[in-house]
């Protein structure tokens, strides 16, 4: 086999066996509550894993997991919600005892190439507030049940004049 062309198949196996990849990190304060929003890219159907964690005094401590066990301090004051391409922890009452540098991880099942990470320094003076559409992104149901509705109250309006 011709070099070049075994490279070339080796590297399209590995891109096509990289299922996923985080793309942004982002937190933000909502109220007293904190929320990390971990983007990614996701070419596969196979269910997605994650791990939000925190790294503050040298030492790292899993927040919310799918992979391993979450710390007890976290357990009551964390949530994770899943959204397309979107995986967002939610850490509620938080603290400047909170801040220190977030993990997000993520791995694909069957996806051999590795977990996918993305870090990001939160500090709480320093935290911008949640921007209201991002917010209505997390409750679609009512907007898209809004936006379904339009045609039916102009059709009403109509019908009225």
């Amino acid at each position: 086999m011709n070099p070049t062309v075994g490279i070339a198949v080796i590297l399209t196996v590995l891109q096509a066996a990289h299922c996923q990849m985080v793309r942004d990190l982002s937190a933000c304060l909502l109220g007293q509550n904190l929320r990390v929003d971990c983007r990614y890219e996701n070419k596969t159907d196979n269910p997605l894993t994650y791990e939000f964690s925190i790294t503050k005094d040298n030492r790292k401590h899993v927040i919310h997991s799918t992979i391993s066990v979450s710390e007890n301090i976290y357990r009551n004051r964390a949530n994770v919600t899943m959204h397309k391409n979107l995986v967002c922890l939610h850490l509620y009452s938080f603290t400047t005892s909170d801040e220190g540098i977030y993990m997000c991880e993520l791995k694909a099942t069957n996806d051999y190439t590795g977990n996918q990470s993305r870090n990001i320094t939160v500090i709480k003076d320093k935290l911008e507030k949640c921007a209201g559409f991002s917010l209505l992104i997390q409750n679609t149901s009512w907007l898209l049940l809004l936006l379904l509705s339009l045609p039916l109250l102009q059709a009403v309006d109509f019908v009225s004049l």
